[in-house]
Parts: structure tokens; C-alpha cells; sequence
């Protein structure tokens, strides 16, 4: 795969070319004297211009900082409402909100505070309402409940103060009480009403005990959705009398529960509406236990006959190869399963593949997979049985030819990929027609080549919507570039990167442009709403050249990404300052719908941070921890500065 490690790279002399016609990687001169390559910054001597700070006195070039500047640090400096030096004007309109301070701003650029992020907004009357609720709920509106009735009379109804609430917000008032850990017994008590249509007691796990499973089970027969997750009190005889009695329910959350043989048999046979079931962690669901979940041996029947999701991750391994062979079960008996989640469903969709089905009848009554293969309408030595999953994961490089046969009609997949070449043609297996969602991890400790995803990705083209890659490392600097301008219908993309080792790092470094040029990638990106970028090294040393190109990637994406709403770049060994400045300065502007940053490990300034403060948007979280180039002092005016100005932001830094 040597080959394909340089594949859509162009010579260095005239940069690469990008699908669409894209722009060839290029840096823009301050002067606007036109695009040239790093090469030609460092010949000509031209490079950033020396920062420029601004500050209560005259203006001053240079990054040293005079002695009233050193006295007064700690205190908020004052922004004239104009500042005039040689190259830029910075204005400050009498309108702003407050006065914040941008330091070492770079010639030419202009900032206005008045569309900082969004101040700190009026909670909703509802809001209020629930959280009155939520501090007075032992004082005042469980006090004469739990003090005159809770443990000496048992009521099958309680007409408490919470008969004429919502459904709704009964629930989000339960999900408060247990956040804030005021829920008591007494208070779930009341709160279990008729009219709930869902429930989820998974904020209070403790609090469920057998005695509140059946005051569930008796009052509430309207629910469509019981989410248990954790509930480990409630006995196996609770959570059959659960199913029993609640022949409603389309969503079930039994994770980490006592789940057992029993329960998974009453869960079939009396929960025909269900569709999404969750049994997680369960240390008694075997895989017998799964068989009685779709086949009534009794009734000699079938069960769940709408059940689309089973996630069942987690679960004791048989050992001998009983599990696969249930989860085979599973998949013929379910006709309308279109995701179960298990690490074994590979071997099972393996053992499909290979009908291998004359061979696997159940002693205590349950039909062959021979003979639901039949039912399924699955002819002896005809065409092999498909199946209508959507989703599969934990796919490994071996298994996916089986996988695609076996699942036609898969729209998200997670593949699992070795060090070494994939066989021929096996990139085109992923081809589904209808895959959206895909995520490529290598196990390996070489990885892959990140060039050997661009014919994939152009193939999938636009029917990309997520793409999550793992343990790739990104030889070529401009692949990462030409992969992005491969899938412009992306709405989230995740990438954790490694580089090769630098192989002459006495190679002099190219000088850094002041000004980035936006038009590297050939089109935008109007779907996409989360960004994520890692980067790792073995050697702990990048490449200068792939730094540059790294930097012009960022910043074409971060202008033609306006619905944008998750940006986090992890462990960049580059300046990043440059890259918001061209950014936050482009015309739109971009980032106004941002509302979480991520820059933690990564090399930015306090001057970064005090832009994005000054800037339009809805950004409301900002992680910069362990960022080398922030500082307590930096750290303490962003809290002032947010405090003052009663910003609805959260800033981490340690």
C-alpha cells in the first residue's frame, strides 16, 4: 500500500489538487500580494508581523509588555473607544456590552464585543416551577405523606398534589429530584401516577425496591416506555410481574437488572408491541435465556414481532459457542431487527453465511435455524438468506465480504481493520447502497494509511453523514484535505491521527502566514454540526510542512461550516491562534451557531480565548485544559470577564 499512501497528491511544486476543483493548498500574504508556499515566506524573509498589544497607553509593538502594563496585569484593562497605530485601526462602538480585553490583536483586525457569547438567559416559568418543586419536596409536599402514612397504611392509589401535572413533567421532575439527590421514597410514591406514559427511574436506582416495581406495575398501566437501567433491587418475580402488566410498552430498559430466563420469556410473550430492548450487563441472561425472548416453546410460536433494536452488550460468555448460535436464533426468529448489539453477532452472521443450520436444534423444544431459515422463506442449497439489519458493528477486516452479503441493506457500520493490506477489492465491500454512518478503527499498532479511506470516501460521496476513524496515520499532509472535500454531505466527522516521525527535523521550519487562506477545500460543508480532530505522535516530533497544511485545512473547513455546533481540537502540537484569528475575521462571520470548544492539550494563546469572548455566537462551553500557553492569571480574568458581563459560559482550565 505504499502507492496508495500518496494517493490524490499532487507534486509539492504546484501543491494538490481537490476533488471539485479545489484549491491547492496555499497561504494568503498579509498584503494581499497572492498565494505563496511556505518555501517562499522563508526565502523572502517575510513572515507574521511582531504582535501588536493594545492597551490603556499608546499602542506598542513587540511582545514585551511595558512596566504600567506589568503593575496593572491582574486588573481588567481599559479599551479606548479607539485606538489608532501604524496598519490598523481597533474601534470599539459605544454600544458594546462591557469592556474586554484582546491583546497582541494582529494588524488589520477589527473586533466589536456587542455579540459576545449570549448572556445568561431568564429561566422558563416551567423550569422554575419544577425546581421550586424539587427544594420544597421533603418540607413541604411529601412532609404530611411520609410523616403520617408511608410506612403504616399501603395505598393501591394516592390523590396526591401532582394528579393534575403532565406526564412530561413528572418525569423531568423525578429526573431532578434524582440528579439533585433529593428523590425520597415517599416522593416516588406520588409521583407514580396513571397518566405517565413514560418512566425512567434510572436517576434513582437505590430507590427502586421491589415494593416500588409493584406499585409500578399496579398503577401505572399506560406506560410505553420503562427504563430500569441499573434497578439491581428489584427481584426477578418483580420484573416478570412488570412485563405482565404492562402489555403497552414499546421501549425497555432492563441493563444491569436480574434479568433472567423467566423475565426474558414474559418479556416475549406479553410485550407484543415492544421495539427496543435493552438487557445489557445482565449476568443471568444466558443464551437460552435469548432464545425464550423470541420463541415460545409452550405456544410453539414466535415473539416480539415488531422488535427493531436489542442491545445486549455486555453479557457472560457461554464459551462454547452457544452464544453465536442464539444470536443466529435471534436474527432468523426477529423478522423486523434491524440492530442487535453484541460482540458475538459476527460469528453468528458467519455461521448464516456458511449454513451451517442442520446441526443446531434445542433440546428443550425450540426449532432449528434450519427451520426458521424456512419460515424466512429461505429455500435448501437456493440463494442465501439476507437479513434487514441497518446497523453492525464491532466488524472485523475478515469477516466483512460475509457481513455485506449477509446485511444488504446496512446504513451504519463499525469495522474493525489490521496492520497489513486488506485483501483485493475490499474497500468496496463497505459500499453498501444505503451505508450514511461509518466508523474505521485500526487494532494494530502500525495503522493504516489514511489515503487507503479516499477511494471509499468518494464512492460513498455525498450518502456520508458520519465518519469516525481511529489509529490512522496521515503520511501524506494533504490527505486528510482531499478526504473532507470527498464527503461534502458530512454532518459529524471524528478523526484520531497519528503522523510519521519527522525524517530530517533539522529541516529549516517554514515561516507561518499571517493570514490563511480559506479556499483550500472546494465547496462547503452546510450538514455538518460536529468536528473532532486528535492528533498523537510516537516520536513526539511532527512534521513542519504538515503542520502548515493542517492549519489551512482547519480554517477553509471553520469558514464553510456554518451550522457548526461541537468543534473540538485535541493535543494540536501547532499554533492555533492564527487559525481563529483568519476565522472569527472571515465575512459571515463563521462559528455562530458553535456552542461547545474543545482545544484541550493544543497550542493556543490567552489572545484566542479573548477573541472567541468578543465574537458572535452561542458558544457556552470552553475547555482549555492543559493548554501550556494559558495561564492562572489568563484563567481568572475569562471567569471575571464572564462574571461581569453574565455570560451563559462554562470555561474549564487546570
Amino acid at each position: 500500500m505504499a502507492g496508495a499512501g500518496r494517493a490524490g497528491t499532487a507534486a509539492r511544486g504546484g501543491g494538490a489538487a481537490l476533488p471539485g476543483g479545489g484549491a491547492a493548498l496555499g497561504w494568503a500574504a498579509g498584503s494581499g500580494a497572492g498565494a505563496s508556499s511556505p518555501a517562499e515566506w522563508g526565502a523572502a524573509g517575510r513572515g507574521p508581523p511582531a504582535p501588536v498589544t493594545v492597551g490603556p497607553g499608546p499602542a506598542r509593538r513587540g511582545g514585551g509588555a511595558g512596566p504600567e502594563e506589568e503593575a496593572g496585569r491582574d486588573a481588567e484593562p481599559a479599551l479606548p473607544s479607539t485606538c489608532h497605530f501604524p496598519g490598523a485601526v481597533l474601534s470599539r462602538p459605544r454600544c458594546c456590552r462591557g469592556r474586554l480585553p484582546v491583546p497582541d490583536l494582529p494588524a488589520g483586525r477589527s473586533v466589536c464585543c456587542s455579540q459576545m457569547p449570549r448572556r445568561k438567559e431568564v429561566p422558563a416559568l416551567g423550569g422554575l416551577c419544577l425546581q421550586s418543586l424539587a427544594q420544597h419536596m421533603q418540607s413541604i409536599w411529601v412532609k404530611d405523606y411520609s410523616e403520617n402514612y408511608l410506612d403504616k397504611y399501603q395505598f393501591r392509589f394516592v390523590m396526591g398534589p401532582f394528579n393534575d401535572l403532565a406526564g412530561s413533567l413528572v418525569q423531568d421532575l423525578i429526573r431532578l429530584l434524582g440528579e439533585s439527590r433529593r428523590l425520597t421514597r415517599a416522593a416516588l410514591h406520588l409521583l407514580l401516577l396513571p397518566h405517565l406514559r413514560e418512566l425512567s427511574l434510572r436517576p434513582c436506582p437505590g430507590l427502586v425496591s421491589n415494593a416500588i416495581g409493584q406499585l409500578v406495575a399496579l398503577r401505572c398501566k399506560n406506560l410505553s416506555s420503562l427504563d430500569l437501567h441499573g434497578c439491581s433491587r428489584l427481584s426477578a418475580d418483580v420484573l416478570v410481574d412488570l412485563a405482565e402488566g404492562l402489555p403497552r410498552l414499546s421501549r425497555l430498559g432492563l441493563a444491569e437488572t436480574q434479568a433472567n430466563v423467566q423475565v426474558l420469556s414474559a418479556v416475549g410473550s406479553c410485550c407484543r408491541h415492544l421495539q427496543e430492548l435493552d438487557v445489557s450487563h445482565c449476568k443471568k441472561v444466558s443464551p437460552r435465556a435469548l432464545r425464550h425472548l423470541a420463541y415460545d416453546p409452550l405456544a410453539r410460536s414466535l415473539c416480539c414481532p415488531v422488535l427493531r433494536v436489542l442491545l445486549a452488550r455486555g453479557l457472560e460468555p457461554a464459551g462454547d459457542g452457544s452464544m453465536a448460535a442464539a444470536l443466529a436464533f435471534l436474527l432468523l426468529a426477529l423478522p423486523r431487527l434491524e440492530f442487535l448489539a453484541h460482540g458475538a453477532v459476527p460469528d453468528a452472521l458467519r455461521l448464516l453465511h456458511g449454513q451451517q443450520l442442520d446441526s443446531t436444534r434445542d433440546a428443550e423444544g425450540f426449532p432449528s435455524l434450519e427451520e426458521l431459515a424456512r419460515w424466512r422463506g429461505a429455500a435448501p442449497g437456493g440463494s442465501r438468506l439476507t437479513l434487514p439489519l441497518r446497523r453492525v458493528e464491532e466488524v472485523e477486516e475478515p469477516d466483512l465480504a460475509i457481513v455485506h452479503a449477509a446485511c444488504p441493506q446496512a446504513e451504519e457500520a463499525s469495522v474493525w481493520l489490521g496492520d497489513g493490506p486488506g485483501p483485493a477489492g475490499g474497500w468496496e465491500l463497505l459500499g453498501w447502497g444505503r451505508l450514511a454512518r461509518l466508523t474505521l478503527g485500526c487494532t494494530g499498532w502500525q495503522g493504516r494509511v489514511l489515503a487507503e479511506v479516499l477511494p471509499l470516501a468518494r464512492s460513498l460521496g455525498t450518502r456520508l453523514q458520519t465518519l469516525a476513524l481511529h489509529g490512522f496515520c496521515c503520511q501524506d499532509e494533504l490527505s486528510l484535505a482531499t478526504l473532507l472535500a470527498s464527503c461534502p454531505g458530512l454532518r459529524a466527522f471524528s478523526a484520531e491521527l497519528h503522523a510519521p516521525p519527522d525524517t530530517d527535523p533539522d529541516r529549516e521550519t517554514p515561516a507561518e502566514p499571517p493570514r490563511w487562506d480559506t479556499d483550500l477545500l472546494p465547496h462547503g460543508f452546510p450538514q455538518l454540526q460536529s468536528f473532532s480532530l486528535a492528533l498523537a505522535s510516537t516520536t513526539g516530533i511532527f512534521p513542519a510542512q504538515y503542520g502548515l497544511a493542517l492549519r489551512a485545512t482547519l480554517a477553509s473547513l471553520l469558514c464553510r461550516a456554518p451550522r457548526l455546533q461541537t468543534l473540538c481540537l485535541l493535543s494540536i502540537p501547532f499554533p492555533l491562534d492564527s487559525v481563529f484569528e483568519t476565522v472569527l475575521a472571515a465575512p459571515g462571520p463563521p462559528l455562530l451557531e458553535l456552542q461547545e470548544l474543545s482545544l484541550a492539550e493544543s497550542r493556543v494563546s490567552s489572545r484566542t480565548a479573548w477573541l472567541l469572548l468578543a465574537s458572535e455566537g452561542r458558544l457556552r462551553r470552553l475547555d482549555l485544559s492543559h493548554c501550556r500557553d494559558i495561564h492562572r492569571r489568563d484563567y481568572d480574568g475569562f471567569l471575571q470577564a464572564v462574571r461581569k458581563q453574565r455570560l451563559d459560559l462554562d470555561i474549564a482550565w487546570e
